[in-house]
């Protein structure tokens, strides 16, 4: 495919994958619908993603491919439980129930972290390789830094609400304008090909 095909792929795909992981599902299947999506979107965002930064850096790329490449896979673990549990007829005993939607929350954070590892390694090349503005990729380079440093520090308790719902804001602050540029504008050559 080409650079500006992938960079459209990848623009429409985050918003998707955006609006995905921000609706409230009525029911648990439309919930598993909904983390399907969200899943899925980020395995297409490893592949158009690394298509397009390569060219700057294929080994960080790489690693930014993998990272978001495990996110869409461990967002995946828990479906099959979740389906499981809206089938078991638990009665008054809500333990397992408990302890596999206490699991889930704990995946999130994980999946989360190999997503901000990720996005810092895929934002760093859109700055180096000046393939969409250097402002919005420097809003990237940030709010990746900062849910890169955040996600562990929520992991071992030191970060809670609100804080852990407002460092999300600079994600959506740079990952909203990029797919919207992307879809637009697409993705430039890097510049060492453009000979700046």
């Amino acid at each position: 495919m080409t650079r500006t095909r992938n960079a459209r792929i990848a623009g429409i795909t985050f918003l998707l994958y955006i609006v995905s992981g921000l609706l409230r599902a009525p029911d648990v299947r439309a919930g598993v619908l909904l983390t399907l999506v969200q899943n899925f979107s980020a395995l297409v965002l490893a592949v158009t993603l690394y298509a397009i930064t390569r060219d700057v850096d294929p080994d960080i790329a790489l690693f930014g491919f993998a990272c978001r490449l495990v996110e869409g896979v461990l967002g995946a673990m828990f479906i099959p439980m979740r389906l499981a549990l809206e089938g078991l007829d638990l009665g008054s005993g809500r333990g397992f129930e408990t302890l596999l939607l206490g699991a889930r929350s704990w995946n999130q954070i994980l999946t989360a972290t190999f997503f901000a590892v990720g996005s810092t390694a895929l934002s760093w090349l859109l700055l180096r390789g000046r393939l969409v503005p250097r402002a919005l990729a420097w809003i990237g380079v940030v709010a990746s830094v900062l849910l890169v440093v955040g996600l562990p520090l929520q992991l071992a308790g030191v970060l809670t609400r609100p804080v852990t719902q407002l460092m999300w804001i600079p994600m959506a602050l740079f990952e909203i304008p990029l797919a919207l540029w992307l879809i637009v504008r697409g993705a430039a050559e890097p510049a060492e090909n453009r000979g700046s």
